[in-house]
């Protein structure tokens, strides 16, 4: 009887204690529920950041488990909330948790990333469609600012510089857009920039990789680079020949004036020696006739110059038949006495009249 009552007191007692198990365990099973059902739907957005990060670059690392003591890696930071609000941001080092209220809701790298942003279609100012690629270089400078303010930080950032490019592109020519790569890719720097500040990601720069024009754009440059090559080369070849044409002119022009210059000096030369011919002759025959005029003087002088008319006279008759068939003679050619007496006659006159 006393055992029947006692095991009947008992029951009541067994049952709370299995209510209260299952009402102390609910809430646990509960956070267990919530932390189990919050990694596969994060597991599903990092697979979906995997799938386009295919194209682009390596996503985030995976949420780290929900554990008391925590490592941080450096130059990573670690989004913290409580109770679902934004707690803190963990440090690089050992960092304490609370189990069930904290949770890392968010993990960023803080170092330099390098996304390749896909090939794209732009139009230029004159109407021509490009295929360009590139690489942009950004890095995480507020960790708050790159969870809270942007669904999908990195994503945005490439989308940005697509759409940047195209706009840039459209507002250049292009002649310009081939030859001012630097400063296209300046320009894209300094959009996001200012349109990634609320993100809290910085664009260090960003460069295109590849252009691709159309193939009848390619071919008509080429044509074009040919065309110039050979207009170069004639330019050149004709400034060869007017540099030819331009020496010999040149040469003959100095081989004249030598030739003129030596011919003038020849004549000089020339005149100098006949003008110091002359007067040598003047000289000599000055010397000459002064000679025979003191010889006149003398003692039987004027026989000696009557001997020497004579013998000219009879010299100078001889030769005339030699030099000319024409003749004229004096009447009394016969008579060189005659003659000889004439021309002393005339010396004696010019004598006497100085």
């Amino acid at each position: 009887m006393n055992s029947t009552l006692l095991r009947r007191a008992q029951r009541p007692t067994a049952l709370i204690a299995r209510n209260l198990t299952k009402t102390l365990a609910a809430p646990v099973k509960m956070n267990m529920r919530c932390i189990s059902t919050s990694k596969p739907i994060l597991f599903r957005h990092n697979e979906d950041k995997d799938n386009w990060n295919t194209q682009n670059f390596k996503s985030s690392k995976s949420l780290p488990l929900n554990t008391i003591v925590k490592f941080v890696p450096q130059q990573e930071a670690w989004i913290v909330e409580r109770m679902g609000r934004f707690d803190r941001i963990l440090e690089p080092g050992l960092n304490i948790l609370m189990p069930i209220l904290d949770s890392v809701k968010y993990v960023k790298t803080l170092k330099e990333v390098a996304a390749t942003v896909p090939s794209q279609s732009a139009i230029t100012q004159d109407n021509v469609t490009l295929h360009l690629d590139g690489v942009l270089y950004f890095k995480v400078v507020d960790p708050y600012k790159a969870s809270y303010g942007v669904e999908d930080a990195a994503f945005a950032i490439t989308q940005l510089a697509q759409t940047t490019m195209r706009a840039e592109i459209g507002q250049m020519t292009l002649d310009r857009t081939l030859a001012e790569r630097a400063y296209l890719n300046m320009n894209i720097v300094n959009a996001i920039n200012s349109a990634a500040l609320e993100w809290g990601i910085k664009c260090l720069r960003y460069e295109i990789r590849d252009i691709h024009p159309p193939l009848k754009v390619v071919e008509s440059m080429h044509q074009q680079v040919s065309a110039e090559r050979t207009k170069r080369a004639q330019i050149l070849e004709s400034e060869g020949a007017r540099q030819a044409a331009i020496n010999v002119a040149e040469g003959q022009k100095q081989s004249k004036i030598l030739a003129s210059e030596a011919q003038k000096a020849e004549n000089i030369n020339q005149a100098d020696g006949e003008a110091q011919a002359i007067l040598l002759r003047a000289e000599a025959s000055a010397k000459s006739i002064e000679t025979v005029a003191k010889a006149i003087g003398k003692e039987q002088g004027s026989n000696a110059v009557s001997m020497s008319i004579a013998e000219k006279y009879v010299e100078a008759f001889g030769q005339l038949a030699k030099k000319s068939t024409t003749l004229i003679v004096p009447a009394t050619a016969n008579d060189a006495a005659s003659l000889v007496t004439q021309a002393l006659t005339i010396y004696k006159n010019i004598s006497k009249n100085p």
